[in-house]
């Protein structure tokens, strides 16, 4: 499965773990989608912060970041 990084129109806030999306993509310089992407298929065979830890340990995020993108996909794939 896969999970879309969310468009919001212009002149909207974004709510909840998303509200980091604008701010991790200017720190590491890498799309949304790319980091829901790896992180919808770690979590198939990890838990939460296993996921968390490896995103911090492997990509250099740091923890609310990883913490944000994670909690989005679960959110999106129903395992919040």
């Amino acid at each position: 499965m896969r999970v879309i990084a969310p468009v919001l129109p212009e002149g909207t806030k974004p709510k909840g773990p998303a509200s980091y999306f604008a701010s991790i993509e200017k720190t590491y310089g890498k799309p949304m989608q790319h980091w829901l992407d790896l992180v919808v298929e770690r979590l198939a065979a990890s838990k939460h912060m296993e996921v968390v830890a490896w995103l911090k340990s492997d990509h250099a995020l740091g923890h609310g970041h990883a913490n944000a993108i994670v909690a989005f996909v679960r959110a999106e794939l129903g395992n919040a």
